[in-house]
């Protein structure tokens, strides 16, 4: 699990990030650490919008069930 606490501007510091229950301090990293920090973080706003956007999908797809079966209700299937 990984998780980041919040950036301080007062200090001016980066995050901290908590890797299976050890607490890190951004800046101790070595550049590469940091890239992957930064990748993590991206990735992970990501499939924050992601999720976002399948949400708002998932509602289009009930609201257009749900007027579907509204036309069905009052009109029925068009016979042909």
């Amino acid at each position: 699990t990984i998780n980041y606490t919040e950036f301080n501007k007062r200090e001016a510091r980066m995050v901290k990030i908590t890797i299976d229950g050890t607490e890190y301090d951004t800046d101790d990293l070595s550049d590469n650490a940091k890239a992957q920090v930064a990748s993590l973080q991206f990735n992970e706003a990501h499939m924050s919008r992601l999720r976002n956007e399948l949400a708002i999908a998932d509602t289009a797809r009930l609201a257009y069930s749900s007027a579907l079966k509204k036309e069905l209700d009052e009109n029925g299937p068009v016979k042909k």
